[in-house]
């Protein structure tokens, strides 16, 4: 069911565009503004905060493109390692290069790219060189001499100053990157060593959408960005510099409140001006908190998000990406808000349809039976399961928009000849272990059928009204039904169990 609406989102864009230029100002219009989270497609911020627009970030910069430049940071690591970014499931530097492309879709063009880190590891050299090789100016950043605790050599010639500086021409320039740990703080400070050579007194500022600071510690919002970077061992925590310089309560999390010391010994030293700020939350600029206005909403939706992160949390650890340790924070959050596996609506359904298919004599793949599970935007649970002919997605999908469609259960829509035809090349062509339809070869299959059906067009016609439901497999999907699932743009989560006994899927 459609969650309701808790967030003004353009209040919030008012509120955040207004924050952002009075912090420009106050640094003689040439500031340093550290975007952390998601550029685009902001999807944690838009699930946790229903009425947030996952693209509020670049209409902010829309607003400010006059004024902004636009770094990129990527660390050279998370290339050579080829880190996921898991909402969209593409490595880091793939995110970068797609980043890149959407920008300029906002008629928005990135100032230059970092590589940080930077140690001639091979990957991060063939990234290099690709970017170059398009006209993009790349800059390499090493490891910071004597970080973190030597502040003398960290602001000297041999430190920050080794780095190159990035001509930038416009009073704002937003440094961001695709994920975490991407180098962003140590770019910024870098640029602001060199101004300050060239007389430039710059600033710096972080704009962070979570932890919301004006709210509860405990707050389900706050709780969910824990569930998100469990694998970083991110947590919250209320700022204990904020609350001795203004004997106020803020929220913050473990990595800035860590750092800040030396952060401000750090730019003390930059600038040679004491206590520019007191606090972490003194360095931020968000203004999301002072966007919600239902908390009930919120609350059930970063709970609902909380849930999912559970769900991917023991995926990633049954394929091996994550530890166990990650598995039990992930687990110690969930009860820590009294939160089960099954208040996702659509898990218990799902999990009944994966058993009926196992009691079917039309037996699924190697005799693993899937089951999965759709909430539409009215509340109504619609369920599929695997067969010899149809993945457990590739059925569900077209039960949901036969569902929407209002046609009946009895009708096809799919031609059988169009099934025949393309069992036949996976099967006798192609050679392949299993002939039935994933999910994204079910919807080629429904495009070609549409084409002679007039039922099929119809029901084609229904699976835009997918994007934004609730789906829940009882099997890790495979790549072509992923693949579907996120085109569709389903909150999808699934069951850490694998669809096949094959160690090798092509």
């Amino acid at each position: 069911m459609a969650l309701k609406k808790g967030f003004d989102n353009e209040k919030y864009l008012e509120l955040q565009s207004e924050a952002i230029l009075e912090r420009v100002k106050r640094f003689n219009n040439k500031l340093y503004l550290e975007f952390g989270g998601k550029l685009l497609y902001d999807m944690h911020a838009s699930r946790v905060l229903p009425g947030f627009d996952p693209n509020v970030k670049m209409r902010l910069l829309q607003k400010l493109k006059d004024k902004a430049d636009i770094i990129l940071c990527i660390y050279a690591g998370d290339i050579e390692r080829k880190k996921v970014r898991a909402d969209f499931g593409i490595t880091y530097d793939v995110d970068a290069l797609k980043l890149i492309d959407d920008l300029r879709d906002w008629k928005i063009e990135i100032t230059a790219v970092v590589i940080t880190r930077f140690d001639n590891q091979p990957s991060a050299t063939i990234f290099k060189n690709k970017l170059e090789r398009r006209g993009i100016k790349v800059y390499t950043h090493h490891f910071t001499k004597g970080y973190p605790t030597n502040v003398d050599l960290i602001v000297s010639d041999e430190g920050y100053g080794k780095n190159p500086y990035i001509e930038t021409t416009k009073p704002l320039v937003v440094v961001t990157a695709p994920g975490p740990g991407s180098g962003k703080l140590s770019t910024c400070l870098s640029q602001m060593y060199h101004d300050y050579k060239k007389g430039i007194k710059s600033g710096y500022s972080k704009f962070e959408t979570f932890p919301i600071w004006n709210i509860p510690l405990k707050h389900p919002v706050n709780v969910a960005y824990e569930a998100a970077t469990v694998d970083i061992k991110d947590f919250n925590m209320i700022d204990p510099h904020h609350l001795e310089a203004y004997k106020e309560a803020t929220i913050n999390y473990n990595r800035d409140v860590e750092i800040f010391p030396v952060l401000r010994r750090i730019l003390e030293k930059i600038t040679g001006l004491e206590a520019i700020y007191k606090s972490p939350t003194d360095m931020g600029v968000n203004k999301a908190g002072f966007g919600i206005v239902d908390d009930a909403a919120v609350q059930e939706a970063a709970k609902q998000e909380i849930i999912r992160r559970y769900f991917r949390t023991h995926c990633e650890y049954a394929m091996g990406f994550v530890d166990k340790d990650t598995v039990s924070r992930s687990e110690i959050i969930m009860e820590a808000l009294n939160l089960k596996p099954e208040y996702r609506k659509v898990v218990d359904p799902a999990r009944k349809a994966a058993l009926e298919a196992g009691n079917e004599t039309d037996k699924g793949n190697e005799g693993i039976f899937c089951g999965s599970a759709i909430e539409l935007n009215d509340g109504t649970i619609i369920v599929g399961k695997n067969s010899q002919l149809m993945h457990a997605s590739s059925s569900l999908v077209l039960n949901a928009i036969k569902k929407l469609a209002g046609i009946p259960d009895s009708l096809h829509l799919l031609s059988p000849n169009v099934i025949e035809s393309i069992t036949n090349l996976k099967k006798n062509i192609l050679k392949a272990k299993t002939i039935s339809l994933d999910l994204d070869e079910a919807l080629i299959a429904l495009s070609v059928s549409s084409g002679t059906n007039p039922t099929a067009q119809l029901a084609m016609e229904k699976l835009k009204e997918l994007s934004g439901c609730e789906v829940h497999l009882t099997h890790m999907p495979t790549a072509g039904d992923e693949a579907g699932l996120k085109r569709l743009g389903v909150n999808l989560t699934s069951e850490p169990n694998f669809s096949t006994k094959c160690l090798f899927e092509s």
